[in-house]
């Protein structure tokens, strides 16, 4: 053997070595007894093929349920990595800073958006590529489910958007989407119809990650709301609120008080009766601030009824179901909002957020938050001991450790069993949320192959139905992804 032959049989030696972990594993691709899915974006099937792709996960984690952004302005589940962070191990590797858009990855009809201003929303980043028409029929060749997943992520400066955007405290535009315009609940609508007469889907599942007007006054969630994010004093909501018997002119007072004290508060500047004292006084000066925050709630709740109604009028059979927002992990009061049982009627699944790693950062940042406004009197431990208590979590790192150890297993346990209770005697599926390479800062926990399957086999524990291996593949690590294949395999589930 020359030199040049035997370089290439060690190449190749090296490679079916590299690739050995994934066959022993997985000698043979079967159906989980129970949904195993993947959250995917477009790009990762342009990138590496779409039945590599199915393939790949079916092999590392027997995978049987995908997952497909069809519709994002965010980075959060469309585009490869972010930038800043380590490059996976699979796909091009590079990052698409300067060429994400974003929009809708489909075709649609435009006579579906007939009664909306909207109407040109496809994503230029992959030209013509239309990802449903592309993955259904592959992935019905390897026996595996498509679900369109589509978020209210959506560009702020879009022609014909104005109508649908909410109003500020301040009268402004904003991004966020008001859910009581006619325009938007008519785009929605068309989206949905759009992709259930078009495709041959097995489900929608839709996500807001927003909150309502008090919570984001009072700064109550990971991602500090700013001020200019309270809403919605547009006509709609106005209108609405009226007809309800609630004053607009009283909830806008109340507000324009509580931005106030939430100002100074953040400055440092105590009130004489302390900062929980003040907050109460305005609640009660003020009680339109929870009518308001009722108000944005029901209308979010009748949006996801809406779109649940349309799908099941056209086909009766297609699953829907809902992203739960993660600040349900942090925020009581965001929490208190999501009833389970309450949407059961109009939710065929649930997917509740329990991602444990990133879990550690977002609750250090939610305390930062709140500790500064309406618990500015509470030392930062004692706040987050006080969140641990009254969220029922175990034992779980102080507020110095808390980033850089991510939350453990037991969360995940303890939340599934949570939503478990809360569905009771309700057909939804439960399919919790689970962490696989979430980006997180530098020097804050990160997914290992340990961690993964600790959490896996701990929300099936805890009633699950199945997982979602989320956010995204184009984020996701091959050893971790195979790690929850690891945990299906010894849940004796395949």
């Amino acid at each position: 053997m020359d030199r040049r032959e035997f370089l290439q049989t060690a190449a190749g030696a090296a490679m079916t070595a590299a690739a050995a972990p994934a066959i022993a594993l997985n000698p043979a691709v079967r159906k989980p007894k129970k949904m195993i899915g993947i959250q995917i974006g477009a790009v990762s099937f342009t990138d590496e093929g779409t039945d590599a792709v199915i393939e790949e996960c079916q092999r590392d984690a027997f995978v049987d349920t995908l997952f497909v952004a069809t519709f994002t302005y965010g980075r959060g589940i469309g585009g490869r990595q972010v930038p800043g962070q380590p490059l996976p191990d699979h796909g091009k590797q590079q990052y698409d800073k300067d060429t994400f858009v974003g929009g809708c990855y489909t075709n649609y009809d435009k006579k579906y958006f007939a009664d909306t201003t909207l109407k040109d929303f496809r994503a230029p980043d992959l030209g013509n590529y239309d990802v449903l028409e592309d993955v259904i029929p592959k992935a019905k060749k390897h026996g595996v489910k498509t679900i369109a997943w589509f978020e209210d992520v959506m560009g702020k400066d879009l022609p014909g958007i104005k109508p649908m955007q909410d109003v500020n405290l301040q009268g402004e535009k904003i991004g966020s989407m008001n859910f009581n315009a006619p325009e938007h609940r008519a785009w929605i609508l068309g989206m949905v119809e759009n992709w259930t007469r078009n495709y041959d889907l097995d489900g929608i599942m839709w996500g807001s990650e927003r909150q309502g007007p008090l919570s984001n006054a009072l700064g109550a969630s990971h991602s500090h709301p700013a001020l200019s994010s309270v809403c919605d004093f547009s006509e709609h909501t106005v209108a609405r609120a009226k007809a309800e018997g609630i004053n607009p002119d009283r909830a806008r007072k109340g507000f324009e008080e509580l931005e106030r004290f939430v100002t100074a508060s953040r400055k440092g500047v105590r009130p004489s009766d302390g900062y929980y004292v003040m907050l109460w006084r305005l609640m009660l000066r003020y009680p339109e601030l929870l009518a308001w925050e009722s108000l944005w709630t029901r209308s979010l709740r009748e949006t996801q009824k809406a779109i649940y109604d349309k799908i099941k009028s056209i086909k009766p059979n297609m699953g829907v179901g809902w992203h739960v927002w993660h600040n349900n992990s942090f925020n009581p009061i965001y929490r208190a909002e999501q009833d389970y049982a309450e949407m059961a009627p109009y939710s065929d699944f649930l997917k509740v957020v329990i991602y444990q790693n990133c879990a550690g950062e977002r609750m250090v940042d939610y305390v930062n938050s709140v500790g500064s406004t309406y618990f500015a009197d509470v030392p930062k431990q004692e706040l987050l001991d006080f969140h641990y208590r009254v969220l029922d979590y175990g034992p779980e790192a102080d507020m110095k450790q808390l980033a850089a150890r991510g939350f453990s297993a037991d969360y995940v346990l303890r939340e599934t069993k949570r939503a478990r209770e809360g569905l009771a005697g309700a057909k939804t599926k439960l399919w919790p949320g689970i962490d696989i390479d979430i980006p997180t800062a530098q020097g804050s926990a990160k997914s290992t192959p340990d961690i993964t399957r600790q959490v896996v086999e701990a929300a099936f524990h805890g009633g699950a139905d199945g997982v979602i291996l989320s956010r995204k593949y184009s984020e996701m690590k091959l050893a971790n992804l195979r790690a929850a294949g690891e945990a299906v395999r010894a849940l004796k589930l395949v």
